[in-house]
């Protein structure tokens, strides 16, 4: 057995009696439990305990009694606890030992820890609903939210995660995403400055580059949030910067922890996939954000070339009916200056008013309604500024370009 299972990634055990006494157990099983408690020669339920509340030990008493083997597939453990507790998942399997008469004498433990494997499937599930939700351009609250939800799921030990995401100007850091985090939690740290020492996410933004944190309580990055943190009772915090593909910050992926923590590798695999998802859906956020907005620029350019044509047409066909108007009025005054034409010629100025005026009549003067009148030069000036369509209507003068064109005598 030693030969078979020293150096197998397999587990196994051999435990002897109906106490399950471990008689011998090669690495990988003294692995699995964990290496503090890699002893042999005390029942099983001893050296691992919480197996007791969860069934294990009770398969291993029906095993024993019955003589028969027992299989799990795909058996979910919860191993150790407090800061130390994990999730596992193995196959396994309980065969009798039987001595040479048949009597079953122990328990041999053979199985194989499919953990990983099964974290890869559940990951693989979650992302791949996750990049469902980019593709149909779910509302990037919403994809935010259920991978944060999503995180929060599959770790077996409690996890809040945030995302955080950059602001236009590049150097503050937004609130995006928080479904755990306290409310008040999230409203201070909403618009957070990056840079060094700024917290786990301030400085994982000035750095581009992950910064672990695994007790907020001594960490010197901590120092102007710490008694945040103890509100919100956070005790360590693990955030890896969102890089879009050119490089540039798009914002920070956060998981914080109830009690100090170190990442493990599942842990640091999570962050690094849902960084880039989270990346990808920011990029496609601005990417659909700046069509839109493209789009919207488009049509209101279109609206005002519109605008601008109707108008354009309203002008032209107020100008034709001015021109109309325009030629009528001629044709109204060059019909009342032929008429006045004929009128005699008087000896003193007419448009003298009540006062009347005695200055020779040298120019006449008419409106497009027909009336005339002789006047001298003075109130003919008066009556063409003051009188609407009024006109000189001496034909030897040649109109009043010729008359404002005379010169002195």
């Amino acid at each position: 057995m030693r030969a078979l299972f020293g150096q197998s990634i397999a587990l196994f055990a051999s435990l002897v009696g109906p106490e399950h006494v471990v008689e011998t157990a090669n690495p990988a099983f003294l692995a699995a439990i964990g290496e503090q408690r890699a002893r042999t020669g005390v029942p099983l339920v001893e050296l691992v305990p919480e197996l007791g509340g969860q069934g294990f030990i009770a398969l291993l008493d029906q095993a024993y009694r019955s003589g028969e083997s027992y299989t799990g597939r795909d058996v979910r453990v919860v191993l150790d606890a407090g800061p130390h507790e994990r999730e596992a998942f193995f196959d396994f399997t309980y065969e009798p030992r039987r001595d040479a008469e048949g009597t079953v004498v122990g328990i041999q433990v053979i199985g194989v820890e499919i953990t990983q494997v099964k974290h890869a499937q559940q990951l693989m599930t979650e992302h791949r609903a996750l990049l469902e939700q980019i593709a149909r351009q779910a509302p990037l609250s919403e994809v935010l939210d259920g991978m944060a939800r999503c995180i929060e799921d599959l770790t077996p030990q409690e996890v809040l995660v945030s995302v955080l995401l950059a602001g236009p100007d590049g150097l503050h850091l937004r609130h995006g995403a928080a479904p755990s985090l306290p409310d008040f939690y999230n409203e201070a740290i909403d618009g957070i400055a990056t840079g060094e020492g700024v917290g786990s996410c301030g400085t994982a933004a000035h750095r581009r580059e992950s910064v672990i944190v695994t007790d907020i309580g001594t960490d010197p990055f901590w120092a102007d949030f710490r008694d945040l943190a103890d509100r919100a009772g956070l005790a360590a915090c693990w955030s890896t910067p969102i890089l879009a593909r050119d490089g540039s910050l798009l914002g920070t992926f956060a998981m914080y922890h109830r009690v100090p923590r170190v990442p493990q590798d599942f842990d640091l695999a999570l962050a690094r996939v849902f960084a880039g998802t989270a990346a990808l859906a920011i990029e496609r956020h601005h990417s659909e954000h700046a069509r839109r907005d493209a789009e919207a620029r488009a049509e209101a350019a279109r609206e005002e070339l519109a605008a601008a044509i109707h108008t354009e047409r309203e002008l032209r066909a107020e100008a034709e009916q001015r021109a109309t108007a325009a030629a009528e009025l001629a044709a109204q005054m060059h019909a009342a200056a032929a008429e006045q034409a004929t009128v005699p010629h008087p000896e003193t100025c007419q448009l003298g008013g009540t006062d009347g005026c005695t200055a020779p009549a040298e120019l006449k003067v008419a409106d497009s309604w027909g009336d005339a009148a002789w006047g001298c030069p003075a109130h003919v000036e008066e009556v063409i500024v003051h009188v609407r369509s009024a006109f000189i209507a001496s034909e030897e003068l040649g109109g009043l370009g010729a008359y404002i064109n005379r010169r002195p005598a």
